[in-house]
């Protein structure tokens, strides 16, 4: 799967969502039968700000940075950045990834 952004990039705007609102942000995995869509996100007014749903945690998990988010093994065993080819963005920010890409991406 070609993506619009690299993995660097999608953690960097995690990392700095004060600069690129990320607030909620969907996707699917291309190789799920099922095209679950996941979600991840980041709330500031948390102690551990950075969160996911949908995974294989049913409560999800909430996350101190960016890094150990995208980086935890919380997706059929394997993190975001394991998987990241198969990662199909739906939605940044709540909004259409061209959207999003339109009005923040760099």
């Amino acid at each position: 799967m070609e993506h619009p952004f690299s993995y660097e990039t999608f953690l960097k705007w995690f990392e700095h969502d004060e600069r690129w609102p990320i607030d909620e942000t969907s996707f699917f995995f291309e190789d799920d039968p099922e095209k679950t869509e996941r979600f991840l996100g980041c709330l500031r007014k948390y102690e551990k700000p950075y969160w996911a749903g949908y995974c294989d945690q049913p409560d999800g998990m909430e996350f101190s940075t960016a890094s150990e988010l995208l980086n935890a093994p919380i997706w059929d065993g394997k993190s975001i950045r394991d998987r990241w080819e198969q990662v199909v963005s739906l939605q940044i920010g709540m909004l259409p990834v061209d959207d999003w890409m339109n009005m923040y991406g760099d």
